[in-house]
């Protein structure tokens, strides 16, 4: 693992209309790391994906990729979005949607190659979802339409991959596919953060976590970091949850 960093955050503070959102966060991503984000709800998941996207304006703090300011190494990363923020009308097929991907390199105005459409077919092929490259984009199903964004991502052949949520509403199957397409990915050496909810999976997808509620309460590698003192100091120690993941976490340690 390349242990420079691909993102480094210091004093990243953002507030929505004075009220702080993120405070503070002080963070610096290896590269080549699979990262989850986990927190409660209201915890600045999002926002801090957004803030890495300059979507979000900051209050203060700095955000740099590979050691340059964002928007000169903006090309470098590639974002899976939320579904409930995407217009699943819109009159497109899933080939024109993976297609998007390469508008920076083809131009919007500028006639598509048969390598641009090969590429988005093999990213389409990378999430199993090929045979429905002409298909409509609202025909498809919860599952099918976040492979088709994670396809759109993967043909930017981006150093870093932000998901907001991947694997909200879609079917088992589904979450395994995209989760081995990730690790596919931090295996090429890509770094990869992603947004997740399911404390009961972090420690089987994920190598490192961020424990985040408003502030940032701990990064690292799993094994140093998703601890129950973290999990309470993350969630205030009042979630039923907590109790199922610490047992479960105790039976993958005596199994290890």
């Amino acid at each position: 693992m390349n242990t420079d960093p691909a993102i480094e955050i210091s004093d990243l503070t953002v507030a929505y209309e004075r009220k702080p959102v993120l405070w503070e966060i002080n963070l610096s991503v290896p590269q080549g790391v699979l990262g989850g984000i986990v927190g409660p709800n209201g915890a600045g998941k999002s926002t801090l994906i957004k803030a890495l996207l300059e979507l979000v304006p900051r209050v203060s703090g700095t955000i740099k990729v590979f050691g340059n300011q964002i928007a000169s190494e903006r090309h470098r990363i590639a974002y899976v979005p939320q579904r409930e923020s995407v217009d699943w009308d819109f009159p497109s097929s899933v080939l024109d949607v993976v297609l998007m991907g390469l508008y920076r390199e083809i131009g919007w105005f500028r006639r598509i190659k048969r390598s641009h459409r090969q590429r988005a077919l093999e990213a389409l092929e990378q999430v199993g979802i090929a045979d429905l490259k002409d298909r409509q984009i609202s025909q498809l199903s919860g599952g099918q339409q976040q492979r088709t964004f994670l396809a759109r991502a993967l043909v930017q052949s981006s150093q870093i991959l932000l998901l907001d949520e991947p694997f909200a509403a879609v079917d088992a199957a589904t979450e395994q596919s995209i989760i081995e397409v990730l690790r596919q990915q931090r295996d090429l050496g890509k770094t990869i953060f992603v947004v997740h909810h399911d404390l009961h999976t972090v420690p089987q997808y994920f190598d490192h976590v961020l424990l985040i509620n408003v502030h940032a309460v701990a990064w690292g590698p799993i094994e140093q970091v998703f601890t129950e003192e973290n999990l309470k100091r993350t969630y205030g120690g009042r979630l039923t949850i907590l109790e199922e993941v610490t047992e479960a976490m105790r039976r993958s340690a005596r199994q290890r």
